[in-house]
């Protein structure tokens, strides 16, 4: 198994041999670099840090500084360990690892942050179906209805389904199927939606 950090670039269409629209997320996997090797001498488990999309270097703190130097490479905005590598002890600081990793996948596990919605209501955070729009009722249309209980436990329960913040949680994606590989562009295209905006980071894996 293995795994790259990339980015979100949006959504289009593309067709398959049979003329049929297929909507696909188009993300940017890569180049990676590899930072660091962690291996189970030195740290207690065997993992590769990998960087990717370049920053500014004076945005770069000093002790972060050194990392990279140490390793060779440009700073990177974003890095993360994956453990899902199977010949760790291949690699070394420095390395380049694209896209054409995920060749012959027939399906990745992608991961992003979803789209902070800010403070809602019951009807779009949990999908209430809200109160009657009848029966003298003008102003409960989009209302929560009872929260309580009866006489007993005689309070609002833990956990009850509420208005409140929404979006902005970790979302896995699953058994996404592949649908196009750009290697020489380090773009992989998958079926259906991505958690997240455009330009968001992701990790997708096999």
């Amino acid at each position: 198994m293995s795994g790259l950090i990339g980015k979100k670039l949006g959504m289009t269409r593309v067709f398959d041999e049979r003329g049929k629209s297929v909507p696909v997320t188009v993300i940017q996997t890569g180049p990676c670099f590899v930072t660091e090797v962690r291996t189970k001498e030195n740290h207690g488990y065997d993992a590769l840090q990998l960087g990717f999309e370049e920053k500014r270097d004076k945005s770069v703190k000093k002790p972060e500084r050194g990392l990279y130097e140490k390793a060779g490479v440009k700073p990177m905005r974003y890095l993360r360990e994956f453990r899902t590598f199977d010949n760790i002890a291949s690699f070394k600081p420095g390395d380049v690892i694209k896209a054409d990793i995920f060749q012959g996948a027939a399906t990745v596990k992608v991961i992003g942050v979803s789209k902070g919605k800010g403070f809602q209501g019951v009807v779009k955070r949990h999908h209430f179906s809200g109160g009657p729009q009848t029966h003298g009722q003008s102003d409960r249309w989009r209302a929560p209805g009872s929260v309580g209980s009866s006489s007993y436990p005689s309070r609002v329960l833990k956990g009850l389904r509420m208005a409140g913040r929404m979006g902005g949680d970790r979302v896995t994606v699953r058994n996404l199927k592949v649908i196009r590989i750009d290697a020489e562009n380090n773009v992989v295209m998958v079926r259906g939606g991505v958690p997240g905006a455009r330009n968001g980071m992701v990790i997708i894996s096999r």
